[in-house]
């Protein structure tokens, strides 16, 4: 039988926010995420992140770039607390309207948030129920990429969410529950 999934954004989610990370070294986890992760993990959820990585289709570093900060992100979730992702998707892909320039990742795609692209994918791959699945967030785009597909949507006040709850940010959207952090929203669901 399909099982339900926690999706997790990376940037503000997971790791500090800090931009298009150009050092590896300089991606650092947000305080207690490895932690949470670490409960889901324990509670045998299945961990899933998918993200938005437009850093390749602007031209300011290879996909494998965006690899080895992954790589780096999973050895701290380790090191941290024992934790680990199950399985991880990211979107390389930019339209050329939305300041995409390198011609290998320059394109619409399914897999760019709000589409929900990722999910299908994961779902495939993993046997998901995303249905029964959550979506962790701190833009508008995880919670409407969430809401696109049939499952609960999760805005963290880490990151970009404070804006987005103030309506400064992208458009309006409703989350179905706002969390002040990765940790607050793991407790969340395991209410659930």
């Amino acid at each position: 039988m399909a099982q339900p999934a926690v999706f997790m954004d990376r940037d503000g989610v997971l790791n500090i926010e800090a931009g298009y990370i150009h050092q590896v070294e300089n991606l650092h986890l947000i305080p207690g995420v490895a932690q949470a992760v670490r409960k889901l993990n324990d509670r045998g959820i299945f961990c899933c992140l998918v993200s938005n990585q437009s850093g390749p289709a602007r031209g300011y570093y290879p996909a494998s770039h965006v690899e080895a900060l992954h790589d780096r992100l999973c050895r701290l979730l380790q090191s941290e607390a024992g934790a680990h992702l199950d399985a991880l998707y990211y979107c390389p892909y930019l339209s050329q309207p939305e300041g995409g320039i390198d011609p290998h990742y320059t394109r619409w795609s399914t897999w760019r948030k709000p589409n929900t692209g990722m999910f299908i994918a994961a779902a495939w791959d993993h046997d998901l129920d995303i249905s029964r699945s959550f979506m962790i967030g701190d833009k508008a785009t995880d919670v409407d990429m969430a809401h696109n597909a049939g499952c609960v949507g999760i805005l963290v006040q880490t990151g970009f969410g404070e804006q987005v709850l103030s309506g400064d940010y992208q458009h309006h959207t409703q989350p179905d529950y706002i969390a002040k952090d990765l940790s607050d929203a793991v407790d969340w669901i395991l209410q659930q």
